[in-house]
């Protein structure tokens, strides 16, 4: 197989998430198999949500870089009121829609955007924010600026999932809840106050 065949057959491989627990319990979805994808992992996901379940139900929640949809379709499952879900990679947003109507869902909006665009206007209020960013870009930090400008309901909760050798700046009126390392991904669980 040729370089170019074998770049082209990685674009369109396959790979599955699981929801964990919620409506759509122990379904899989398809993924799309592309550079910079890290699913987050059933292990990190289960201890997430466990952080997240006394304010998940009827939440509005924003997944700042969806990728494989993971936390996104997760929260969903688990009775979010909204979930919007903002994917830059065009064949990784269409494969959301596609799982999207796979489960027969009204309460996920998915945008195929630039989230760094996207946050520049503050347009509506989230009651938990995920930042999930491809690695080694530096994205965390200016998503938290962004978000901190108008996006954050009283009191929210903001999930950030980064590679353990990189240390974010975040705003100082986000209080860091939780925090733990798996492997090679550093996650922490942070809240708002207005300042």
């Amino acid at each position: 197989m040729n370089k170019h065949n074998k770049q082209q057959s990685n674009n369109n491989a396959k790979g599955h998430i699981r929801i964990i627990a919620g409506k759509h319990r122990g379904r899989k979805l398809p993924v799309l198999l592309a550079d910079g994808l890290r699913p987050t992992t059933d292990r990190v996901k289960e201890t997430v949500f466990n952080w997240l379940m006394p304010y998940i139900h009827d939440s509005r929640c924003l997944d700042c870089f969806a990728g494989s949809g993971s936390l996104g379709f997760e929260a969903m499952s688990r009775g979010a009121g909204q979930v919007t879900l903002l994917e830059l990679n065009k064949a990784a947003a269409k494969q959301l829609q596609q799982n999207q109507q796979l489960l027969k869902t009204s309460t996920l909006t998915i945008q195929q955007t630039n989230s760094l665009v996207y946050l520049q206007e503050a347009t509506a209020h989230f009651d938990i924010v995920f930042i999930d960013p491809p690695f080694h870009q530096g994205l965390a930090t200016e998503t938290a600026a962004l978000l901190n400008q108008g996006w954050l309901a009283e009191d929210a909760l903001i999930y950030v999932e980064t590679e353990v050798n990189h240390i974010p700046q975040y705003p100082n009126n986000w209080q860091l809840l939780k925090e733990k390392t798996a492997g090679q991904v550093n996650y922490q669980l942070y809240q708002y106050h207005k300042k």
